[in-house]
């Protein structure tokens, strides 16, 4: 299971966003909109992070460097996944407004709304992903709860959560946490992410015996899927 614990700002590199990770052996470093993530193994301290931090300063400023910074929401800025569609379009009213048309929520925005405003841009990812939690409160757990009753599985519990360093994650009790942004894949996707972690329930590793029942629970496909599974990004497009 990951927690954030805590987040490390490094005068030089910026912000480090810290989760641990029962099944990680060492530390893992990503970076993600300009700022880095590390993922540490249950028991690792913040002093070997700021060491580690420190060895590695060339690569991981390489890796801010590299990383891109996800384009601003403005009028016209839409989702369009299979289970979440939205669009930002400019309304008449002098407030933000959410509206319903079917299957899409809208969310209407004043009249010459400063889009290059920074705590604009921030007040809306966050509207955008409270939005995702709420539906992904919806269909994450039912469609959970659905594969887990074909395949004679059983977990514990089952969450949403707003990880952007994991799709999600299965604690040794059979906890399954869900990453919100798991309503942007296909759905083809989606599914191979909750057998990923049902598959946990029963092997908690990734040995050659959890790969061998991800492999009957998804027809024999299961380290393609993973492999596709990398084209996206845990976080908004």
């Amino acid at each position: 299971m990951n927690d954030e614990l805590y987040v490390y700002d490094d005068p030089e590199l910026g912000r480090f966003h810290i989760r641990v990770s029962a099944r990680a052996r060492r530390l893992t470093f990503r970076a993600r909109r300009r700022e880095l993530w590390v993922t540490i193994p249950v028991g690792a301290s913040l002093s070997e992070v700021k060491r580690a931090v420190d060895s590695l300063r060339p690569r991981l400023r390489a890796m801010l460097s590299k990383a891109v910074s996800p384009p601003p929401i403005s009028t016209g800025y839409r989702i369009d996944a299979p289970c979440f569609h939205l669009l930002v379009a400019e309304g008449t009213e002098p407030r933000f407004l959410l509206q319903r048309r079917g299957d899409e929520v809208r969310m209407l925005c004043p009249p010459g709304t400063d889009w290059g405003d920074a705590r604009r841009q921030d007040w809306a990812r966050r509207a955008i992903v409270e939005l995702m939690r709420r539906r992904a409160k919806e269909v994450l757990p039912l469609r959970l709860e659905m594969l887990a009753r074909t395949h004679g599985l059983t977990y514990a519990s089952a969450k949403v959560n707003s990880s952007a360093g994991r799709w999600g994650s299965c604690s040794g009790r059979g906890s399954i946490n869900l990453s919100l942004y798991l309503l942007l894949l296909p759905l083809h996707l989606i599914d191979y992410v909750l057998l990923h972690e049902l598959a946990h329930t029963r092997e908690m590793n990734h040995g050659p015996r959890f790969w061998a029942l991800l492999d009957r629970l998804t027809d024999g496909r299961a380290k393609a899927l993973r492999d596709e599974l990398k084209a996206y990004r845990c976080d908004l497009p």
